[in-house]
């Protein structure tokens, strides 16, 4: 929730006069700055903040007002370091209770929650009695257990990822591994195969060389015999 801003403006003493010629001060640029914001104005207003604090460079009120108005231009990062400066000289706790508040609304548009809740607590440190502020501090607080909530479901989520990557990737190694195996195992059997057709030709070879070997025998014993006969006939 945006706390409404106030614009801290700075009491002129009563019967100061100002004269058409004199030169403005850093007050006259503050009221006119604050003029200008709740106009709506605010980069004109910003303009006037910024020569208040050329002529004086440690106004608090000119340094508040300028963070606002950069912050409803949505210069977030400008408006954070104008309230960083404001809160180490800024005396009152009033203030300071609303310098803190507006940190940590910028902390927590951004997601900062850790951070954002460190401002919100030093924004009741200097005024408990704040309870749009109390509001916030619990809303930041939920936001960031849900934050670490869905971060760790997120963490568990990746990790079962990784698990089951891992698992795939060893499936598919084991699958490789099979295939080569079975590709061995095929080679070993062709090669089996081919011996085997080897050793049968050999042997198929040689049985037949042996009937020949033994043809060859038979017919060389009939013609010794037939040769003994003619021998005899004679």
């Amino acid at each position: 929730m945006m706390k409404k801003f106030y614009i801290l403006s700075t009491l002129l003493l009563a019967g100061a006069a100002h004269g058409l010629a004199q030169e403005k001060t850093d007050r006259d640029y503050l009221r006119s700055g604050n003029k200008l914001y709740n106009d709506s104005l605010f980069i004109k207003a910003e303009v006037d903040y910024r020569k208040a604090l050329e002529l004086n460079p440690k106004s608090t009120d000119a340094m508040f007002n300028l963070a606002n108005a950069l912050l409803m231009q949505q210069k977030a990062q400008e408006a954070m370091e104008q309230y960083e400066s404001v809160s180490k000289i800024e005396k009152d706790k009033e203030k300071l209770a609303q310098i803190y508040h507006n940190m940590g609304v910028i902390l927590q548009s951004g997601k900062q929650y850790p951070q954002c809740i460190e401002a919100y607590k030093e924004s009741l440190r200097n005024n408990p009695k704040d309870d749009e502020t109390r509001y916030n501090l619990a809303l930041a607080q939920k936001l960031l257990k849900d934050q670490q909530q869905d971060q760790q479901n997120q963490d568990q989520q990746q990790q079962q990822q990784e698990q089951k990557e891992d698992k795939q990737d060893q499936n598919k190694d084991q699958q490789e591994q099979n295939q080569k195996d079975q590709q061995q195992n095929q080679q070993q059997q062709q090669q089996n195969k081919n011996e085997m057709s080897k050793e049968n030709a050999q042997q198929l070879l040689n049985a037949v060389m042996q009937d020949e070997k033994n043809v060859q025998d038979k017919v060389k014993k009939q013609l010794q015999i037939k040769g003994k006969k003619l021998e005899k006939d004679w």
